[in-house]
């Protein structure tokens, strides 16, 4: 092991120097035009090798604290921070050029099982440092930069799910508390050094939504624009996220973010990730990155992949010109890593398509506006000014009928769903996020894109919050002033 400052301080000082991000974007497009990148492995399957138990996990520093700790992966990065270094040093050795933080769970609300929710800001500080310093020292030997990755994950928590089965429409977490606790992390993140923001493992496309919308707070509040790389998780072999969207309407869904990668991974190995890669990269104008599981776990919980078997696979991926970044997820290890890199050496990466500009919307599934579609049918019945009938069932509150109603209009053809709750008997903004709450829970309507149509920006920023998927907006008007129509 090369030698290594004694504390973060004596390296970064307590704040590190904020990252360059149009330098760090330059150098990332110049490095994934000329050859396919390599991302890292799991954090999980090392630090479990490791066998720590709840001593170690809480360290001096937490000795008294009152939750179990044991399972807290990311506390490690203040408890025992030359472990989880050590571990990204390896990663780097082995041929990775992008390093991931070890903050997947370095949210408030994830860290909340652990009462951990005040050490959130100093996880991901610290977190960005540690990874900072291990490509630091692997640099000094071989010359070659690598770019630290603040990894956000999906926290334990849906904004577009009930948890509920009786409940539908209940909500255990909001867009808000998303977006305020992604916030807080990227604080950290950016203030350790972080050059690139990893939102990874989705599995709830709004949660995304929320953390991309942090995203772009927190870079006007910190004066700085980093890239961002985007990988959704499809769960099983139905080829959809835990939240229903295909791969093609979950890209409709974040494309806003002019993400820096587009792409997937955990819950599949490579062979069964394979088609669903295919489709975003034929979909995807902007680099594509893949890291799969060692397989599926077994019995015991373990992933029997080989780093050759694995890496095999995804040589596959780069055969055939899918990828321009690829790592390793669950299961994977430093030689994993090693072998994916040298099997992926020789291929160049993927050819980035030029995409025709159409309109792209989506619902559980994608709506293209093409050529041969000549004219859009959108389903006005839901729409509680132009319908006497869905103006009484919302009235009365029947939002089974209601939604019989949206129902009806999807299976006679309509491809876009037009919501409007603008009545002055009803509180309008309750019932839009209640409206579309339920939709969320019925794939027969949310399959579609939906319009969300009010004359008040504040109903149209509460439907916003509540949409996965990519909605049109209608009924903006500023007839009355800018002013009047936001407040």
């Amino acid at each position: 092991m090369s030698q290594n400052p004694s504390s973060l301080d004596d390296l970064f000082g307590p704040v590190a120097a904020k990252p360059d991000g149009s330098e760090v974007l330059a150098a990332l497009t110049a490095a994934a035009r000329e050859r396919i990148l390599i991302l890292d492995g799991a954090m999980g399957t090392q630090i479990q090798g490791l066998g720590f138990d709840e001593n170690h996990f809480r360290g001096d520093k937490f000795a008294e604290c009152a939750c179990h700790q044991q399972g807290n992966n990311d506390l490690l990065i203040l408890t025992q921070p030359k472990a989880i270094e050590e571990i990204h040093y390896q990663y780097a050795i082995s041929g990775a050029d992008i390093l991931e933080t070890n903050t997947f769970s370095s949210t408030a609300i994830a860290q909340a099982d652990y009462g951990m929710e005040d050490a959130v800001y100093a996880l991901n500080r610290d977190g960005a440092r540690l990874v900072r310093r291990a490509a630091v020292r692997a640099q000094q030997e071989d010359g070659k930069r690598r770019f630290v990755a603040g990894a956000l994950g999906p926290t334990n928590r849906t904004a577009s799910m009930s948890p509920d089965v009786n409940n539908p429409g209940y909500r255990a977490v909001t867009f808000d508390e998303l977006r305020l606790a992604y916030g807080e992390q990227l604080r950290g993140l950016i203030d350790g050094g972080a050059d690139i923001i990893l939102i990874e493992t989705i599995f709830d496309t709004l949660n995304a939504k929320a953390a991309i919308f942090a995203c772009n707070e927190i870079f006007i509040e910190k004066d700085v624009h980093l890239p961002v790389m985007i990988s959704g998780t499809i769960t099983d072999l139905s080829g959809r996220t835990l939240s229903g969207q295909t791969p093609t309407a979950f890209w409709h869904s974040v494309r806003h973010a002019n993400p820096f990668t587009i792409g997937l991974n955990c819950a599949l190995g490579a062979k069964a990730m394979r088609a669903h890669l295919d489709e975003i990269s034929g979909v995807a104008d902007t680099f594509v990155c893949a890291y799969p599981n060692a397989g599926l776990p077994n019995e015991f919980g373990r992933y029997d992949e080989s780093p050759e078997f694995m890496a095999a696979q995804i040589e596959d991926f780069a055969r055939d010109g899918l990828v321009n970044i690829v790592g390793g997820c669950c299961g994977s290890t430093p030689d994993h890593i090693r072998a994916i890199a040298a099997a992926v050496k020789k291929y160049p990466p993927r050819a980035v398509p030029v995409v025709e500009p159409k309109m792209r919307l989506s619902g559980l599934e994608p709506f293209t506006l093409t050529d041969e579609i000549p004219f859009v049918n959108v389903g006005e019945r839901t729409n509680v000014t132009g319908s006497a009938k869905f103006r009484k069932l919302i009235t009365a509150g029947d939002y089974a009928a209601a939604l019989d109603v949206a129902r009806d209009q999807v299976a006679n053809g309509a491809q876009i769903i037009d919501i409007n709750m603008d009545e002055g008997l009803i509180d309008s903004k309750r019932a839009m996020v209640e409206y579309l709450n339920l939709i969320a829970a019925e794939p027969d309507i949310a399959r579609v894109p939906v319009m969300i149509d009010s004359s008040k920006w504040e109903i149209i920023e509460a439907g916003l919050k509540c949409v996965q998927g990519k909605p049109l907006v209608n009924s903006i008007s500023m007839k009355e002033g800018e002013q009047a129509f936001l407040h």
